[in-house]
């Protein structure tokens, strides 16, 4: 009898852990383009179509990269990268982790989300962090470990003034 019990609560403990891992996949395939979200691998084609049998088109070796998804076909995302590229790529290859690539100049990451706050580290354009706590023009912004607050104007992963927590 408690062999039973316990075999039981294995298997709603192995069905929950189950239910979770589908859960991140789902979530991305019930957006509705457009929304941003990242490249989840080492490597990444980007196809000029949605499917294998379409050419590669760019190879990506950043994970992290954001990248925005504007259109579906099935397992497929038609997808823009911070430099404008368009393609095609499979939907497990992204994450919806929310990362931001810094554009332009060189920008300070604050210890507060204003002006006259401490300047933390600066990130030149091109690093690419996490990005969360975004509100009023300003984002919590992660790279490995290091972070502080931009200017949501001076990073590529968000629309104009969208708020994230």
């Amino acid at each position: 009898m408690m062999v039973n019990r316990r075999m039981r609560i294995v298997g709603w403990v192995v069905l929950a852990l189950v239910a979770l891992g589908m859960a991140i996949p789902v979530a991305m395939a019930q957006q509705k383009p457009p929304y941003f979200a990242s490249i989840d691998a080492d490597k990444a084609r980007m196809r000029t179509g949605p499917g294998r049998n379409y050419p590669s088109s760019w190879l990506y070796q950043r994970r992290d990269l954001p990248i925005k998804v504007i259109d579906i076909y099935g397992e497929w995302r038609k997808i823009e990268d911070p430099d404008g590229t368009q393609g095609w790529m499979l939907v497990n290859l992204l994450s919806p982790t929310r990362t931001a690539m810094v554009t332009g100049t060189v920008t300070e990451m604050r210890a507060a989300p204003n002006f006259n706050a401490r300047i933390n580290w600066r990130a030149a354009p091109g690093v690419v962090g996490r990005i969360s706590k975004c509100s009023a023009g300003w984002c919590w912004f992660d790279v490995r470990g290091r972070g502080g607050y931009v200017e949501q104007s001076h990073i590529w992963g968000m629309e104009p003034g969208e708020a994230l927590n």
